[in-house]
């Protein structure tokens, strides 16, 4: 590949889009079935080339763990925008950048459980990271400001497997028939009121 700028800036272009011709052919595959020579073929360079860029395709398979994970963290600096979000707006929010990054989340949701080992621990350390970023979030919430903070991370966790599932339901849903979006928000909505009515009614008994 070649183009303008300096040899630093084609470099990165080159490596980007190494990563963005693999998202494309996770479509309808698991990375593990995605060869080296594939990427590079959609790239248009040769395959001695991809190693200027990754150390092998398990090393560009958790730089895509990284890239796809900011679209997830997205999710909560949109939140942060509306200082009382409801859970229905929470949702809505999910459901709009699942819609713009829905190669990224199908990667993370598809991959979570994958057949390699470096990308499944990738994922499982960056939801963590995710978890501990919610708990900040949650200890800020007038209502869990006296919570231990081991209490809140336990509730984070909660909602960022809910987040994940719901993710998944919304990558299942048909893009042709709005109602299945709908469907999706819906039985999102009620997962996060379930958790916040558990919740509630534990701490008080607690």
């Amino acid at each position: 590949m070649t183009g303008p700028g300096s040899r630093s800036e084609r470099k990165e272009r080159t490596r980007q889009a190494l990563l963005d011709g693999t998202l494309e052919l996770l479509d309808d595959r698991s990375f593990v079935s995605v060869s080296l020579r594939e990427v590079t073929r959609a790239v248009g360079i040769v395959p001695t080339a991809f190693y200027r860029h990754f150390d092998s395709m398990e090393h560009l398979g958790v730089n895509l763990v990284e890239m796809s994970t900011r679209a997830l963290r997205q999710i909560l600096r949109e939140a942060r925008r509306n200082p009382n979000p409801t859970i229905r707006d929470f949702l809505s929010i999910i459901a709009r950048e699942v819609r713009e990054h829905e190669r990224e989340f199908r990667f993370i949701t598809q991959e979570r459980y994958g057949g390699v080992a470096e990308i499944r621990r990738a994922i499982a350390t960056e939801l963590r990271l995710f978890s501990r970023e919610l708990a900040a979030e949650l200890a800020r919430v007038p209502a869990m400001r006296e919570w231990d903070y081991d209490d809140i991370e336990w509730v984070a966790d909660l909602v960022v497997t809910a987040i994940i599932a719901i993710v998944d339901d919304l990558l299942r849903a048909d893009p042709r028939n709005p109602a299945d979006e709908r469907a999706a928000i819906s039985r999102g909505t009620n997962q996060l009121r379930v958790i916040a009515l558990g919740v509630s009614q534990w701490k008080l008994k607690s």
